[in-house]
């Protein structure tokens, strides 16, 4: 008598146990996947927002002009939000009698650097998670798996005469929770490193336009 090892009919063999293990390991998955595409989108947006604005703020155009078209826009990300922020500090203390010109440059700071840890907590969003998938989802897998060869081996030896065809579908159950833990971690944990690559060469490009944005301010605030 052949025993049915199709993938679906393991799948459904399986100890409570194993089907649950199965279960939080596919809807992790496609969790993970769900974030991976969602920041990938929103980097090439930030990226592209970056590149942009760079290109308009170092033309050589008047900085207030530069305020007011970004200031018209509905939501402004990355270097936008950190110019923003840091020239409409810079107008508001400027005016302000008897402020010090150091003062004025300072505060201005304060709030770009605000803005600028603002902009890396949501660039971060959902980094974690994936590290965790990433890390634990084989010993969640690995689990279902000891599980399951554990179960396999107490019906193999209430049996009167153990055959491999007996114990092979409890194993081969078994091991599709270590494949489903397997296929969760992997992409997790290339999307983490791709993704902490790239929203760190973003947080340096914006940390050293707050850099360079504050000598323009000290050398205005001067003038």
């Amino acid at each position: 008598m052949s025993t049915d090892m199709s993938f679906f009919h393991l799948i459904a063999g399986a100890s409570f146990v194993v089907q649950l293990v199965m279960l939080l390991l596919l809807v992790v998955s496609v969790m993970s996947w769900t974030m991976i595409f969602r920041r990938r989108t929103a980097l090439i947006e930030a990226t592209q927002a970056a590149n942009n604005f760079e290109d308009r703020f170092w033309s050589g155009g008047d900085l207030a002009t530069l305020f007011r078209e970004v200031s018209d826009r509905r939501e402004n990300i990355g270097m936008a939000g950190i110019f923003q922020a840091g020239f409409n500090e810079f107008a508001r203390l400027r005016n302000q009698p008897g402020v010090e010109p150091r003062a004025v440059v300072e505060g201005s700071q304060r709030v770009m650097r605000v803005v600028l840890s603002r902009e890396t907590d949501d660039l971060e969003t959902h980094l974690s998670f994936l590290a965790t998938v990433g890390s634990t989802s084989p010993y969640v897998g690995l689990f279902g798996t000891v599980w399951g060869i554990m179960n396999a081996f107490r019906s193999l030896g209430n049996a009167q005469q153990a055959t491999l065809s007996m114990v092979a579908p409890g194993i081969a159950e078994a091991l599709i929770a270590t494949a489903m833990g397997l296929f969760a971690a992997i992409p997790a944990v290339i999307a983490y490193n791709r993704y902490s690559n790239d929203v760190e060469r973003l947080i340096n490009r914006y940390d050293n336009f707050l850099e360079e944005f504050s000598t323009i301010l000290q050398r205005q605030s001067h003038a």
